[in-house]
């Protein structure tokens, strides 16, 4: 099936999110095409997850949204920002750590014989 002929245009180069949005006004018979082409094609399993979970949605009773069609901006994933220091980087004198403050001896040290 050519992708012009499928209810969601431009459906192969969707993110799954924008997907997950999208198919929800789509109804069983449009989800059975998209589902038919995903598995003659790239048969990516989330994919083929996401539309047969959709779909036993639809056949249990759901219906369609009446939402939009518009390409939704994807959601951006979670990215690792962490601290812009190596471990391998010397630590620099004055400032605190988990421990105290890297230089400074504790009150026992002083003490001790």
């Amino acid at each position: 099936m050519a992708e012009q002929e499928l209810p969601l245009p431009d459906y192969d180069e969707l993110p799954i999110g924008t997907l997950r949005h999208r198919m929800r006004a789509l109804d069983a018979d449009e989800i059975r095409t998209l589902l038919e082409h995903e598995r003659g094609h790239a048969d990516r399993v989330p994919v083929t997850t996401l539309l047969t979970s959709r779909l036993d949605e639809l056949e249990r009773g759901a219906t369609p949204s009446s939402g939009s069609q518009e390409q939704m901006p994807e959601v951006s994933e979670h990215k690792r920002t962490g601290s812009p220091v190596s471990p391998s980087a010397p630590a620099q004198p004055g400032r605190s750590t988990a421990h105290g403050t890297i230089g400074q001896t504790g009150k026992g040290a002083e003490h001790s014989e």
